[in-house]
C-alpha cells in the first residue's frame, strides 16, 4: 500500500453517546443498540448531522472469538445518557486519517490499518495510542451497499 493517502486531521471536541456490543461479531450489535436509541429518542430522522465512530473496546484476546466494540453518536449538550448509552465528552486530538473501501465482510480494514500504522512509523508524527483511541467513522452505518462499505480510519498521532 504504497500509494496510501493519509491526511492530518485535528479531529475537535466531541461530545458523544457510546453504546457497547459484545461477541464475536459486536460491531453490529453495537449499530443495532445506536439504531434503536436514535429511533426512541426521535432522533433517527431530525434532520441532525451527526458523526458516527467505533473502535475495538476490549480489544480481542487469544483463544476467545469475543471482544468488544464502541459505537459513538456525536450529540448536543441537551442530550441525556439512556438505555445502554453513556455520554462521553471526548477531548478530539490529532490524527492521521485514511480511507477503506471495505468488503463487505470487513476485507481491507485490517489491512489498511496495518499500513496506516507503517505510514506513522515512518512519519514526522508519533503514534499516541495509550492517550486516545484509534477509530472508525463510518459515514453512513445504516446504509451500507451489500458490496462493501466505506471508512475513514483515524490513528491519534503527536507533531
Amino acid at each position: 500500500m504504497n500509494d496510501l493517502e493519509v491526511r492530518i486531521v485535528t479531529l475537535p471536541p466531541l461530545r458523544v453517546i457510546c453504546f457497547n456490543g459484545f461477541g464475536p461479531s459486536p460491531e453490529r450489535l453495537a449499530f443495532d443498540k445506536a439504531s434503536a436509541w436514535l429511533k426512541a429518542n426521535g432522533m433517527w430522522e431530525d434532520g441532525q448531522q451527526r458523526r458516527f465512530f467505533g473502535y475495538n473496546n476490549p480489544d480481542p484476546s487469544p483463544g476467545s472469538p469475543n471482544y468488544g466494540y464502541d459505537v459513538w453518536v456525536t450529540v448536543d449538550e441537551t442530550v441525556q445518557a439512556g438505555g445502554d448509552g453513556h455520554i462521553i465528552e471526548f477531548p478530539g486530538g490529532l490524527y492521521a486519517v485514511t480511507r477503506v473501501e471495505a468488503g463487505p465482510r470487513g476485507e481491507g480494514i485490517y489491512e489498511t490499518w496495518q499500513a496506516l500504522a507503517a505510514w506513522v512509523e515512518h512519519s514526522q508524527y508519533k503514534p499516541e495510542y495509550c492517550r486516545r483511541p484509534c477509530l472508525e467513522e463510518s459515514p453512513d452505518p445504516f446504509h451500507s451497499p451489500p458490496g462493501g462499505f466505506t471508512l475513514d480510519l483515524y490513528e491519534p498521532i503527536s507533531g
